[in-house]
């Protein structure tokens, strides 16, 4: 095997990128600061929201959220199991419930259909996941929160770039982006919040920095005010300089890093077709922008001849790198053996969910790959099946 291994992922980063993070290390200022401040301003001004939060990771964001929202143990959360575990994770370590709830057999994704007979009293919110780049249908999980008088929180790790109704994904309501490193946008690690809830973005500012009465970066004063007092007990939860900085040119290029996205999924999908047993996930029918974080395709071992974990092990003999996005999380040793016991209850139907946690396998994709690198996937796929 001659050619280079072709990763899951790469970040998009360019040389003013790398340049910008040498900048701030020359600066003497690495931590919270002024590039942080304008990495929040620039993404309120992208998602036309009115308040951004910028953290050490989305995992951090949202421990914060459910804090500010004052829920605790006896409450329930709605969430679908198919994502990522650090929101069930956080869920459980403030002591509420997790309530997981289906998704669409094809989207992979959640609607309001399907979460409101999962409400009850005791439901203090519903978290519903953009997944893999595509939008959730928000107007209606919106009017079943505004019916119920319940707060929407977007995990919207997978959906910078993505649109809804030509409206970006952070505009309509309070909103969790990732900036791990293999998002659309990264800060190595890093999350943000927008929300155009002034209260909770002040709670989850002051508790993202020990629960100090001013932020780490104060920007009137360029700093943290010396007389800052501890307000209520907080976390270290902030975004340091050296990493804010990162994003920063990212985000300006987005519709570009969007356009090549879409530009080799289509390939993908377009190449697809010629394999049997391999179908990549449906475009959600509403109106909305994919902005392509995954290349996710199901492998039906009854026509392809292979599962899923079988594709991935060859493939990186090719020299070509996959994964899962994700393993459900009720499958997971801790919840699969606690779950009944620790919540009282039964895990519920999750039909779509476990048929697909057994068969996604996502492909590489990422904006340095060229077309060819799609057909060498494809290709390799041919080999491994014998198609």
């Amino acid at each position: 095997m001659n050619q280079q291994f072709l990763p899951l992922c790469r970040p998009a980063v360019d040389e003013q990128d790398i340049q910008a993070v040498v900048d701030v290390l020359r600066s003497g200022w690495i931590t919270t600061g002024p590039k942080s401040a304008a990495l929040e301003q620039q993404v309120k001004e992208y998602t036309h929201t009115e308040h951004v939060v910028s953290l050490s990771s989305a995992s951090a964001g949202m421990h914060l959220v459910l804090l500010a929202l004052g829920i605790g143990p006896g409450d329930e959360v709605i969430t679908p199991s198919l994502t990522w575990v650090s929101t069930i994770n956080l869920i459980t370590l403030i002591g509420a419930k997790p309530v997981f709830v289906d998704v669409d057999a094809d989207t992979l994704m959640t609607d309001a259909q399907l979460i409101e007979p999962l409400i009850t009293p005791r439901t203090k919110a519903i978290i519903p996941v953009h997944y893999a780049g595509a939008s959730l249908d928000l107007n209606a999980l919106y009017a079943l929160g505004e019916k119920y008088n319940l707060p929407i929180i977007e995990d919207a790790a997978h959906a910078m770039g993505c649109k809804y109704k030509g409206r970006p994904i952070g505009q309509t309501g309070t909103c969790l982006f990732s900036l791990h490193a293999i998002k659309n946008i990264t800060t190595a690690e890093g999350g943000l919040l927008t929300t155009h809830d002034a209260a909770l973005a002040e709670r989850v500012r002051r508790l993202k920095f020990h629960g100090l009465g001013v932020d780490a970066f104060d920007r009137e004063t360029q700093g943290r005010a010396p007389q800052a007092e501890v307000i209520e007990p907080g976390f270290k939860y902030n975004m340091p300089d050296i990493c804010a900085v990162l994003a920063l040119g990212q985000l300006s290029r987005i519709e570009q890093i969007t356009n090549k996205r879409t530009l080799l999924a289509q390939h993908y999908r377009r190449q697809l077709q010629q394999l049997i047993g391999f179908t990549p996930l449906s475009v959600p029918t509403h109106p909305h922008t994919h902005c392509w974080h995954l290349l996710i395709v199901r492998v039906d071992q009854s026509k392809a001849g292979i599962n899923r974990d079988e594709l991935i092990a060859h493939l990186k003999v090719e020299g070509i790198g996959a994964g899962i996005h994700f393993k459900a999380a009720h499958t997971q040793k801790y919840y699969r053996e606690n779950y009944d016991t620790k919540f009282g209850a039964i895990t519920p139907n999750l039909v779509n969910t476990e048929f697909n946690s057994e068969q996604i396998c996502s492909l590489p994709l990422f904006p340095e790959m060229e077309i060819e690198d799609v057909d060498r996937v494809i290709s390799a796929i041919k080999t491994i099946v014998g198609q």
